[in-house]
Formats: C-alpha cells, structure tokens, sequence
C-alpha cells in the first residue's frame, strides 16, 4: 500500500455497532464513509469522531434498500476517494413481532426486512466491486445475527433474513475470489439504541445471564470482530463468526 489512506464504508454507521466499527477503522488510519438513512444528527456525530482520530470522513444519507441510491453512493465514493478497501453491511432493521403471533408478520413487514436485511447488502457489495477489485487487501463484512443461526431473535422474518445473510456471504466469497474476501459476524444481544428500545438494563442482563459469558455484547465487541475479519487475516472468507459469549455451539 502506499502511504493514502485505505478507505471503508460502513452502512449504517449513525450509531451502535456501525459507529464503533466507524471510529475503530479511523484509528486504524482509515478514511470512513459514514452511512445512514434517518438519523442526520447521530451520523454527524459520527462524522465528528472519526475526524478526532486525524481521519477524512464522508456523509452519506442513502438507504440500502434502493439501488439507485446506492449506486449513486458509490459514485461520491470514488469521486472522493477514488478508492475503497473496505465495506462493512452493517444498516439493518427489524420489527419486534412475537413468533407465535403468525398474523402479525405481515407481507409488509416481511417485504421492509428482506429489503433492508438481504437485498441491501446485496446491492451495496455489487455497487462496491468494482473498486474493491482495485485493492490488494478487500474484505467485506456483513453484520449478521445468531439468529440466523438459531431461528431466535425479534421476529421470524428478521431470523430468516440474517439467515439468507449468512448463506449469500458464503456465495459472495466464491464469486468475488480471490480479490475479495468476504465474511460475516453474527452477535448475540447487543446492549445498543436498537435492543434498549425494547428491553430495560435488566431485561438484557437477564437475557444472557445462562450465557458462558453472561453479559450482552457492547458495540466495540462486534468491532473487535469486524476488524478482524477486514484486516486481520488474509485466508479466512465464507465464514461467519460468532461472537455471543459462547452460547452458540
């Protein structure tokens, strides 16, 4: 590499696990591209604290879900950087339905979920090929869930679509080989805006309290792994790492 600053994207990065992926890869010496689709305020925060750590940082309000815009993201990308490392498909988003309750999973909110949760990430890697193909050291790292694992998590359809997460990082890694890597990390409860929303303190510790590690995950825990996944290792892609303080065997 020469001495230009790699660049990643992270989507979804106005706050939690986006946010601390944002800030660690600035630390790093990466410039950021920091994603989001509503939350202007938290994303210029963001935006802030990459640009502490010495770091170039572009906002980009785009929503995964739409291909157009995301191609156009891409273009600001290169028009800014003219490059890009690393990509992060972080940007999710779920509704909070009870899985006895099949009536209240409906086609709306199975269409919002497999939009955001699969077709997303989809068009946002394809959009990024081209210049990841660029690098000599691209990685992709899909944030996913145990509950595309488990078949447990806030709704069925949020289950399923992390599920098919893990399944197409497995098929990007065979078709984007050998110039690109990808991989997913799936965490358990993290004690974020997302979860804390829904569950008190208490609920979450109590939610995890049987685990071998029995607390939630902070959003620096799935960082750890993201890192890792795009910078720590040359060989590993296809995989999915787990990182639930060992409840998932």
């Amino acid at each position: 590499m020469s001495d230009i600053s790699r660049v990643a994207l992270v989507t979804g990065s106005a706050t939690g696990v986006g946010r601390a992926c944002a800030v660690r890869f600035a630390k790093l010496g990466f410039d950021v591209v920091v994603n989001y689709s509503k939350s202007e305020d938290d994303a210029k925060e963001t935006v802030s604290l990459v640009e502490a750590e010495g770091q170039r940082a572009l906002l980009i309000q785009c929503n995964v879900r739409n291909d157009a815009d995301v191609k156009q993201m891409m273009q600001q990308i290169e028009g800014e950087f003219g490059r890009l490392d690393v990509l992060v498909n972080n940007a999710a988003m779920t509704y909070f339905v009870e899985h006895t309750d099949l009536d209240a999973m409906t086609e709306e909110k199975w269409d919002d979920i497999l939009a955001v949760n699969v077709k997303g990430p989809f068009f946002v890697t394809r959009a990024a090929v081209p210049l990841l193909k660029q690098s000599d050291a691209a990685a992709v790292v899909n944030v996913s869930s145990t509950a595309g694992v488990v078949g447990a998590g806030s709704s069925i359809a949020y289950c399923a679509s992390k599920g098919a997460l893990n399944n197409m990082t497995m098929s990007l890694a065979r078709a984007l080989a050998p110039e690109v890597r990808v991989n997913s990390v799936c965490p358990g409860p993290i004690d974020s805006r997302w979860l804390r929303g829904h569950l008190s303190a208490e609920e979450l510790q109590a939610m995890t309290n049987d685990f071998p590690i029995p607390r939630p995950a902070q959003p620096d825990d799935v960082a750890d792994a993201v890192i890792y996944l795009a910078t720590g290792t040359t060989l590993t892609t296809g995989q999915r790492l787990v990182v639930d303080g060992g409840r998932t065997r």
